[in-house]
């Protein structure tokens, strides 16, 4: 088989004329026949003016490129589209699928032997490594990594958890506009993602978990020096799996691979993002994620990150107090240690060789668990047969067990129109319930899970409420939120056949979600519920037509792998 530069030539129906094109422009962008014989690192780089989290992306490619060359390997710098939470119309989650077929396209048409992805905010990570393990080629991910923590009047701020409260605090007119802005100035205060718990970091942990990044990589801060030197290792090490072939993604991920992950993302509270990016992941490698699995590792697996949301401290604090090996030797009773990683280490090894010191308050013991409890439980019920999902670490522990009556938004547009008009029917023990916010109704699931609790509750110091909907909510944000319902209410799920003033009983302990509606009434609804409008062209209607339901991940269908 051919490598490098002489691999893949452009289908003209003339091999050698194409090798002949292809060495003109090689030689016209400066580079001798030499670079023929080299093997060949592509370096996808996310930096975009619309990514400020990725600012940093571009110094990294150069620190790749330079471990690249240093280990006799030939870099080129390749772009995808880039997703930023705040800057992606209407919501992020929509261009995941795009991204990971863009992923997957590039490393199937360039000449490349490996390749290094470089991700972070806030969908880029999955998207990234969906269209590796499509593709198959031998593939290292490098998150941007996270922002160092900010400083207001003697309090440590964190995006976007901070913000959230801060906005909270607004809304209910505990702080003016002018101490709101005040903090603002230090929420994000260098490049790199939020530095909490979000989805970024829960990514790049998992990243790190299923064997796709160097050890250490997932919380080295995105402004240290510690970061360049772990993308100049990548860079070298890159070189090696080019020159062997090897590891390919499907040489490394398995069913335990993805439960370690399940793991891992319960015992760091992580983004319940990662429910439906860990299940849209596997399911590219032909794997089937368990939900009632990773519900069982929440019951079994302890909350062992101290870091916000669910507890009080910072991604900085987490990569200095051991990072995730540290924390993978603190769960070696409930990980697969044998499975392997990209460096040809298993989990085991990796951990074996690990500095032992470890941050107690930062990475707790097992017998001091940041949460007493469960950190993500899937629920079921006649309100959610495939499944929901919620966190108890970031819920209120009395709302968890609660029945109340639903006061129904049937879109995100109802959602903003309403939610703060002072005549709305609603009290503290209502369920908020929105609809038409999942995969197919949004569309692309976005993170409007946490709808905002009303005004005219938030200035009487209401801080929390059941709410239910088949959208997402961000890593960042906390409250007694079910989400991911599915069927979604665009699909014809029961959650579309809810209506204001129908009681609905949440029973987290008993992982159950129930519309309490006659059958009979639920017929009569659901005999007058009509789908949305379709799409008209492009992406907007290939997603409309393919995507799965959340428990599926969210997925296109004809992109998953066939399972073994």
């Amino acid at each position: 088989m051919k490598r490098g530069l002489r691999s893949r030539l452009s289908k003209y129906g003339d091999e050698e004329f194409a090798f002949f094109l292809r060495r003109g422009f090689l030689k016209g962008a400066g580079y001798t026949d030499a670079a023929l014989d080299k093997p060949i690192v592509g370096i996808l780089s996310t930096a975009s003016d619309f990514n400020p989290c990725h600012a940093t992306a571009g110094q990294l490619a150069d620190r790749i490129a330079a471990g690249v060359r240093e280990a006799g390997g030939l870099p080129f710098v390749f772009p995808t589209i880039s997703i930023h939470e705040s800057f992606s119309y209407p919501n992020s989650m929509l261009l995941r699928n795009l991204m990971s077929m863009d992923t997957e396209e590039m490393l199937k048409a360039l000449p490349l032997d490996a390749a290094v992805l470089i991700g972070g905010c806030d969908k880029t990570i999955p998207a990234e490594i969906m269209g590796a393990i499509s593709a198959d080629m031998p593939t290292m991910i490098i998150p941007v990594g996270p922002m160092l923590a900010g400083h207001h009047e003697g309090r440590v701020l964190g995006a976007c958890t901070d913000c959230r409260r801060l906005w909270g605090s607004f809304r209910a007119g505990e702080i003016d506009q002018v101490e709101l802005d005040r903090a603002h100035d230090h929420l994000m205060p260098t490049a790199g993602t939020c530095m909490v718990m979000g989805t970024a970091s829960t990514m790049a942990a998992i990243a790190e978990t299923l064997g796709f990044s160097l050890p250490g990589t997932s919380t080295a801060p995105a402004v240290s020096s510690e970061r360049m030197r772990l993308a100049h290792a990548t860079g070298m090490h890159a070189v090696t799996m080019a020159k062997d072939g090897s590891p390919r993604p499907s040489e490394f991920l398995t069913p335990a691979s993805f439960r370690n992950a399940s793991a891992v993302l319960q015992a760091t509270s992580g983004s319940t993002n990662g429910v439906v990016h860990l299940a849209a992941m596997a399911g590219r490698a032909g794997i089937r994620y368990d939900l009632d699995e990773l519900d069982q590792l929440g019951r079994d697996v302890p909350v062992l990150i101290n870091l916000k949301p669910a507890g009080q401290h910072f991604a900085e604090h987490f990569h200095a107090a051991g990072s995730v090996p540290a924390l993978w030797r603190r769960m070696r009773d409930y990980l697969d240690l044998s499975q392997k990683t990209v460096t040809g280490e298993t989990l085991g090894e990796i951990v074996d060789r690990w500095p032992a010191w470890t941050d107690d308050e930062i990475i707790r013991p097992l017998d001091r668990p940041v949460v007493e409890g469960d950190a993500i439980a899937v629920l079921r019920g006649s309100l959610a047969p495939d499944g929901a999902v919620i966190k108890l670490s970031a819920a209120t522990p009395k709302l968890c067990q609660h029945e109340g009556t639903a006061v129904v938004f049937s879109s995100v547009a109802d959602l903003e129109k309403r939610i703060d008009d002072p005549n709305l029917d609603v009290t503290p023990d209502s369920v908020l319930v929105l609809q038409n916010a999942g995969p197919i109704g949004a569309p692309g699931m976005p993170e409007s899970g946490a709808l905002p609790i009303p005004k005219k509750l938030a200035t009487k110091g209401v801080k929390d409420m059941v709410r239910i909907s088949d959208a997402r909510m961000s890593g960042t944000a906390f409250g007694t939120v079910v989400l991911h319902v599915a069927p979604e209410a665009a699909a014809g799920g029961p959650l579309g056949l809810v209506r204001d003033g129908d009681r609905i009983r949440l029973d987290s302990a008993g992982r159950k979600l129930d519309l309490l509606v006659e059958p009979a009434e639920l017929a009569r609804r659901k005999a007058e519920w009509k789908p949305l409008a379709q799409p008209k062209r492009g992406y907007g209607r290939l997603y409309h037509d393919h995507v799965m339901q959340s428990n599926e991940g969210a997925d296109f269908d004809f992109l998953r792998g066939e399972e073994a």
